[in-house]
């Protein structure tokens, strides 16, 4: 596995060993033994499997409030999307800062998403399935996120009408977060 640091603190773009031939393919989407060698130590506890059928759908930007903030490893199994991330710690030298990647199953690339960063992804292909990996389990009542299209932020979503949950749709302003982390 090839580990790359993004622009935002503590963040890593991974790019998995890929084995094809006229069979097919196959690589090791997560070995603990690699992440240790680079100084990352998580224990995963939960999987989570996510389709959106149209090309459009963004779900985000969502994150968990301490004492349940989460790390993900995050990949796509099938067709594409545009990957955000974005710094919520107030101490970090990359704090309010966001970055984008284009993740697909073509590519094979995955990020991982420390704790205290939010994350959304658009999906840029129909039927487009994600795969994310968590530290923490799910904690409805530490559910928390900010807006898509928040003015602040000025995310360069490729797409101006995305479609969107109900509940993604009244998410919060990031200059009305108060940063938990």
């Amino acid at each position: 596995m090839e580990f790359k640091k993004t622009k935002l603190k503590d963040a890593y773009l991974i790019t998995p060993q890929v084995f094809e031939d006229a069979r097919g393919f196959f690589l090791e989407s997560y070995s603990q033994q690699e992440f240790e060698t680079q100084g990352i130590r998580i224990d995963f506890v939960q999987d989570n499997y996510s389709k959106s059928v149209k090309a459009g759908v963004l779900r985000g930007l969502h994150f968990q409030k301490p004492p349940y903030a989460q790390t993900k490893l995050v990949r796509v199994a099938r067709g594409k999307v545009y990957d955000v991330i974005l710094d919520l710690r107030k101490d970090s030298e990359t704090f309010g800062q966001w970055e984008g990647f284009e993740l697909s199953a073509e590519n094979f690339q995955m990020l991982l998403v420390p704790r205290g960063f939010a994350h959304g992804f658009l999906t840029l292909e129909d039927d487009t399935e994600f795969l994310y990996k968590c530290d923490e389990f799910y904690h409805p009542e530490s559910d928390s996120g900010i807006i898509w299209n928040d003015p602040t932020l000025k995310i360069d979503w490729p797409i101006e009408t995305p479609i969107l949950s109900e509940k993604d749709a009244q998410l919060g302003f990031f200059k009305d977060l108060i940063s938990p982390f």
